[in-house]
């Protein structure tokens, strides 16, 4: 052989070996991620509510995560085929009169592949010499259930059976996003009582993920510890989709932490996240104290939502995308 070919040679066979290495070394670092049960948001379920007379009658439709299917009428929901989700969409039941409030529902991502909007909206219900309010929702999702029908527009939590059971110990939470924020809109507070307030600041989409380990006393009073913390608010708009976005969870008490912000910190008991206890009852998730780093939890709790404030906050308009949740290791 020729010294030229025997250059060639060893060139290629050099080129092999770093490709082969290197090919290994990525394979080994590659993320594992594990997508939650219809979370790529392709399959929803359509809901036709029928609203009172008093309302207009019209119908209001209302969509879920879940098996594709219809259902027809003012029926509570409950989620079906084990999907985990629950979203800000309800069906609602006061003083006799039923209404429907619809700020998540599906999108078009590409051809045939869907994706989550949830959009801050005003849902208003006006009925002469019965009922007249204007309320702020925010269009949010999250891993559990919502009790319908809603009765109140008191104490929101209090409908909502936040979180699953969920025992592992993932480095990050996954998605894509893409983010819509209005210029120029207003921080509005409406919860249907009163006059509309316009707050100071700007409004923010949030996502969140916090492992719990939680138990329950003699009493049926839940209690909960924090294992893990991940929480983000999204200031600024996109111009298109953020794909493979890693939210990452910290372990144990965070509070000394760089990056470490106050809306990070432990649930106050006045605004507890609900959980049903073993004899079936809501009641409040009192959130304790910060876990061992090592702790392993019992559920996880994740929720997504195009504002970051209290309830019957937000600025109109404001619109996330959500699209493929998992849990990466």
């Amino acid at each position: 052989m020729k010294l030229g070919g025997i250059k060639n040679y060893i060139l290629r066979y050099f080129t092999i070996v770093v490709v082969s290495i290197v090919a290994s070394i990525s394979g080994v670092a590659e993320d594992k991620v594990e997508y939650f049960k219809y979370g790529d948001f392709n399959s929803w379920i359509t809901r036709n509510i029928p609203e009172s007379r008093v309302l207009g009658g019209k119908i209001k439709t209302l969509y879920e995560v879940g098996p594709t299917q219809t259902i027809e009428g003012a029926k509570a929901y409950k989620n079906l085929d084990g999907s985990p989700w629950a979203t800000s969409n309800v069906y609602a039941k006061v003083v006799g009169i039923s209404k429907g409030s619809c700020a998540v529902v599906p999108d078009t991502r590409s051809a045939g592949n869907k994706c989550a909007k949830l959009t801050t909206i005003m849902e208003r219900c006006k009925a002469i010499g019965i009922i007249n309010v204007d309320v702020v929702v925010a269009g949010s999702m999250f891993l559990g259930e919502m009790i319908e029908p809603v009765s109140s527009t008191s104490d929101p939590y209090s409908k909502m059976d936040m979180g699953i059971p969920f025992t592992k110990r993932p480095k990050a939470l996954c998605f894509d996003y893409k983010l819509e924020i209005p210029v120029n809109g207003k921080h509005i507070y409406s919860s249907g009582f009163g006059k509309k307030k316009i707050l100071p600041g700007q409004e923010s989409a949030e996502v969140m993920v916090f492992l719990q380990r939680r138990w329950e006393d003699s009493n049926g009073h839940i209690y909960a510890k924090r294992v893990g913390t991940g929480r983000i608010r999204f200031d600024k708009s996109t111009k298109d989709w953020v794909n493979k976005y890693q939210l990452p969870i910290m372990y144990g008490d965070i509070t000394k932490e760089t990056g470490y912000k106050p809306y990070m910190g432990l649930i106050p008991s006045e605004r507890s996240y609900y959980a049903r206890n073993s004899k079936g009852k809501l009641v409040p998730v009192e959130e304790v104290g910060w876990d061992n780093e090592n702790a392993t939890p019992t559920h996880i709790i994740v929720m997504m939502s195009a504002a970051s404030g209290d309830a019957y906050t937000g600025t109109l308009g404001l619109t996330l995308w959500i699209d493929n949740v998992g849990t990466v290791y």
